[in-house]
């Protein structure tokens, strides 16, 4: 190990995306003890959002690489921010600004979806005015079976009680049912904007530990796992908060 930078760039999506989340989600855990935890977060989304937050020409705010900024692009692995902004919201310094970010990226999110044949969302898509928040790039659009959008939409209708977050995840869940079942399990889509679903015949594990989870969770009462008690990992194991 050289401890030299081994990527140039910085992402909400892969590589870097638990970095941010376990920032916040370790300070909770450890009972909101380790203030350095979270001033390094706090600080970290600064620069997140200096680097990376925007806000397309169609309205859609976004998060993409830096310094690849100039691509119009977001990944779904990036959604989870929805998640993270929302949790964290009631302890940032702008409560009301942290939960509006929350709300906008996860609208982003779920056009996402809304604008494919399936009401499932590419793994990366552009948030230009030409293709807003779909791709046109053939290794672009697949649906993975990714738990991030899923996951925003349960903390953000346990923490707002708003019920587009239930009506949006009711319609994915109805959206893997339809055509992501196959006799022996459940399968990505290769392509969610063809008209004929052609499955990647793969069932990657988080599938089962996260995006089954969080939408059982978005439709099951706050005293199952509740947010004041347990924090979930990366991979939604629930963890007990420690108790100082």
């Amino acid at each position: 190990m050289s401890g030299k930078w081994g990527s140039k760039y910085v992402s909400l999506g892969a590589y870097g995306d638990s970095f941010y989340e376990y920032l916040f989600k370790m300070w909770l855990w450890g009972g909101k003890t380790d203030k350095r935890l979270k001033e390094m977060f706090d600080s970290a989304l600064v620069a997140v959002e200096k680097h990376t937050m925007k806000t397309s020409k169609a309205g859609l705010l976004y998060f993409t690489r830096f310094p690849n900024g100039a691509l119009d692009q977001m990944e779904h692995l990036a959604c989870f921010a929805g998640g993270m902004y929302a949790l964290s919201a009631p302890h940032a310094a702008q409560p009301e600004r942290s939960m509006e970010v929350a709300r906008n990226v996860t609208t982003t999110c779920h056009e996402s979806y809304a604008r494919t044949a399936y009401h499932l969302g590419p793994d990366i898509f552009n948030v230009d005015p030409s293709t807003p928040a779909s791709t046109g790039r053939e290794g672009h659009k697949a649906y993975l079976l990714r738990p991030e959008v899923i996951e925003s939409y349960f903390y953000l209708w346990r923490l707002t009680k708003e019920p587009r977050y239930r009506e949006w995840g009711c319609e994915v869940a109805q959206a893997i049912e339809t055509y992501c079942r196959t006799p022996s399990a459940y399968s990505g889509i290769q392509n969610v904007y063809n008209n004929e679903v052609v499955h990647d015949d793969s069932m990657p594990t988080f599938f089962l530990a996260e995006t089954l989870k969080y939408l059982f969770l978005l439709f099951a009462e706050d005293d199952v796992l509740p947010l004041d008690k347990w924090v979930f990992n990366t991979e939604a194991h629930p963890l007990p908060v420690q108790v100082p």
